[in-house]
């Protein structure tokens, strides 16, 4: 799990590998990931955009960027969260 505090936004992810969507012969590892978006502050938020920058073991990185996650930009009051889970394949068998 990887967590992350800024400006009162805390951010947990929690990654978990996804056996059966994975073919390591082919050098294709699925894994998804749960993230929680927590309001710690005194102020209503809103998440309008996304960037995750992904690393595998090789060191090949990807960049995700956009409005939004999965097709929302969540408005968060004062100890407010909002789950999501979403995934990325990597060619090695962790990042």
């Amino acid at each position: 799990m990887y967590t992350k505090t800024t400006k009162s936004i805390n951010i947990t992810v929690n990654p978990c590998y996804l056996d059966e969507q994975s073919e390591p012969e082919e050098h294709h590892y699925v894994w998804a990931y749960q993230v929680t978006i927590n309001n710690l502050g005194q102020e209503t938020v809103q998440l309008m955009n996304r960037y995750w920058k992904i690393i595998d073991s090789n060191g090949t990185k990807q960049e995700i960027k956009g409005e939004g996650v999965v097709g929302e930009q969540p408005i968060l009051k004062p100890g407010e969260k909002f789950e999501y889970t979403s995934g990325t394949p990597l060619s090695t068998p962790s990042g």
